[in-house]
This record gives structure tokens, sequence and C-alpha cells, in this order.
């Protein structure tokens, strides 16, 4: 026997195909008799739905494209983990993309790759302007996230980086740290992710009475291991030296422990160390690394439902939508915990 048929569970069961289909799309009016009869058919049988087949009937390949700038950095990995646990929750397929931060590959992301087999895109980019945005087709549903600076043109998750910076920098700051260097730091950079985690550690320092050090703001060439090593290295050289590293990532953190311990000093004895993005790598690091946690199943969860709802809408939604997800402070071992 081939691969059974609605019609072959419709006469095992002895229902109409009609009934069948209504059970498999959950609708109401079906008694549970006749439900259980139907599942009794589909277990017996070995009957599978045809995903593929109902996603093309309704004009849809079932699948969405995420696009993310580097799975080398681990919260973009951790992420991409998440919207595919949701997208198939949900029935849907996730194709992976890395666009390595180029402008060239987020449009080829926002045009939908110039083809058809997906029905949207979720999107995190680094290097869109506003007008990148400003004609595209809005026909292919698009929801993007992080800290892009392109509001109203688009659906847009992301957690509060001015307050989670801030938080951070409050923590330092009650254990009685005062020369705080944030690393990956700049208020005039092109870097959203920067300014915007800058301004929160300004504000905690303003709110304290201190002034913000230009010294002490250290911008980095990339956000990753050895960009913190060498920032870490640079800052302690300084005549003063900072008591605390706000590190603008878990990358940049990581690799500042390590030069920090290189160089013989303790963490969090001379220095306290604070991260971003809650990666797996901190929890295991000697010391464990304090971090903000941001709630990435949380922004997984949002985006892939803002993203299906404007697929099933079929059309052009209402305004976009920008939504702010939680995060916490971790306290662990590399600032007292």
């Amino acid at each position: 026997m081939g691969r059974p048929r609605i019609k072959d569970v419709a006469e095992y069961a002895g229902v109409s195909a009609k009934t069948v289909s209504n059970v498999l799309n959950d609708y109401e009016h079906v008694s549970e008799q006749t439900r259980a009869a139907v599942r009794e058919a589909i277990d017996a049988l070995g009957y599978r739905v045809n995903i593929a087949g109902r996603q093309l009937r309704r004009g849809r390949t079932g699948m969405i494209a995420l696009a993310v700038p580097d799975l080398d950095i681990a919260y973009f990995a951790e992420l991409a983990r998440h919207v595919m646990t949701e997208t198939e929750r949900l029935g849907s397929t996730t194709l992976l993309l890395e666009t390595g931060g180029r402008r060239e590959k987020e449009l080829a992301a926002v045009r939908g790759f110039d083809a058809q087999f997906t029905d949207g895109v979720i999107l995190s980019p680094l290097a869109l302007q506003p007008r990148d945005l400003a004609d595209r087709d809005t026909r292919l549903p698009l929801v993007l996230l992080g800290e892009c600076n392109l509001p109203g043109s688009a659906d847009h998750v992301a957690i509060d980086n001015v307050a989670a910076a801030r938080e951070a920098t409050e923590h330092l700051l009650s254990r009685g740290r005062r020369r705080i260097a944030v690393v990956g730091g700049d208020l005039r950079g092109t870097r959203n992710t920067s300014r915007l985690r800058t301004i929160g550690y300004q504000e905690a320092l303003s709110a304290a009475g201190l002034a913000l050090p230009d010294d002490l703001v250290l911008p980095v060439p990339e956000f990753r291991r050895a960009d913190g090593a060498a920032a870490a290295r640079s800052l302690m050289r300084l005549p003063e030296r900072p008591d605390a590293l706000l590190c603008l990532n878990d990358h940049l953190a990581l690799g500042a422990v390590r030069a920090l311990h290189e160089d013989g000093w303790s963490v969090p004895k001379d220095v306290d160390v604070v991260g971003f993005d809650d990666i797996e790598a901190t929890r295991f690091s000697i010391p464990t690394i304090t971090t903000v946690a941001p709630d990435k199943p949380g922004i997984a969860r949002r985006a892939v439902q803002l993203l299906l709802e404007r697929i099933d809408a079929g059309v052009p939604g209402g305004p976009a939508v920008d939504e702010t997800a939680g995060h916490r402070l971790v306290v662990r071992e590399s600032s007292g915990g």
C-alpha cells in the first residue's frame, strides 16, 4: 500500500474527507466521538499531513529566511537555534543565512534574495540605512532584530539596550567601582549597538555624579575575543587604570578576562568584568562572567509570531510593530557574584 491519503482515513473512520480535514485543522464543530474515530484511523494507517502540499495550495513555500551577521558570534548562533525551534513548532522551516554585516547581503535579504523560496524574512542588520528600506516591496513580510536604527520601516524586536547598559553600570557602581571602562564603547560610530549601550553607561555615571571619562570609552575593530584582550591590555596600561570593564558583548569579556589573567591581574579582586548576551561560554569560564542576558527565546518567539501573522494576512498589514523584549543582569564571579 502506498502512502495513505485523506480519503483512506475517511473510509477507515466511516466519515467524509471533509470531516477528516476539519479534524486535522482542529475545527470546533466536530463531535468528540468523530474526532476519536478519525484519530484512531490516522494512527492505524500511519497517515501524515503533507505540509508541503498544504503550503503550496495556500500559495506558500512553508519556509522563512533568517539572516544574521556572523554565526561565529555565539549570540547569533544561539538566537538562530531559538528561531529554528519556534518555526519548526509552528510548522515552518528556517533557511539560515550569514550576511557578514555587509550592506549588499542585507539588501538581498530584504528583497527575499530575489527568489520565490521564502514566505518572509527575519533579519538582524548592521549596515542597512533608513533609505534602504524606504521603497522596499512590503508584500514580502520582514521582521528586524537587534539595535537597528530603522524606525517604522518593518516590524522590529529588540531589548532596551540603554536600560540594560545602565543597569550593568549601576551594578559596578554599587560595588564601589568608579573608574569603569566601556570596551567597545562609541558614541559617534555607525554601530548602533555600541552607541545605545554607551548611552546607558553614560546615564549611570551621570546619575552617580561622575563625569564621562574619554580615556575609558574604547571602540574596538570587531566584537571578538582578540579585540577584548587587546582593549583590556591597553586600558590597564593607563596611568590611572580602570577598576571595572563593561564589555559590550561576551566575546569581548572573555578575551578581556584571559588577557587580565595572563598579565597578572585578578578578576574581580583588581578589576570587575561584565559582558552582554549571556552566551553559554560565560557560564563555564574561570571566573564565570557577569552578563546582561537578553530573553533570546522570547525574541525568537515574538519575531516568528510577527512574521507569520504578516504572512497569514496575505497582504501588507497595518503600521510596523516595535516591540521590546526582556533582559536581566546575571551576576557571577567576575563581579563578585
